[in-house]
């Protein structure tokens, strides 16, 4: 998703990048050169996306981030259609990063 949504945005020339973080807990006990690397803290418009509870990614979206996530108990389905159905779209991803760099602009 954040690869497609990634692909939408430069096709408008909004310049992107995806950062995976499959383990928060690794990442953190990096040294902060490292994490500086990968979340630079001048980038403040930022997008996490989890098909769960965002409540872990507030520390790294910050203030100008979103989430795109499930905040209530989830359901059984095909993740296609669980994911379209809950919001968590290539085109909601999308949409919340232009909101994050709307917010930093207003």
């Amino acid at each position: 998703l954040a690869v497609q949504a990634r692909e939408a945005l430069q096709a408008e020339g909004i310049a992107t990048r995806v950062v995976s973080m499959p383990c928060v807990d690794w990442f953190t006990k990096q040294d902060a050169a490292y994490r500086e690397s990968v979340l630079p803290a001048a980038v403040r418009a930022r997008v996490s996306v989890e098909a769960g509870l965002a409540l872990g990614w507030r520390e790294f979206v910050g203030d100008a981030g979103r989430s795109i996530s499930l905040e209530h108990y989830g359901a059984s389905a095909d993740y296609k259609r669980l994911f379209q159905e809950f919001g968590i779209t290539a085109e909601a991803v999308a949409a919340a990063a232009k909101d994050s760099l709307a917010g930093l602009q207003a």
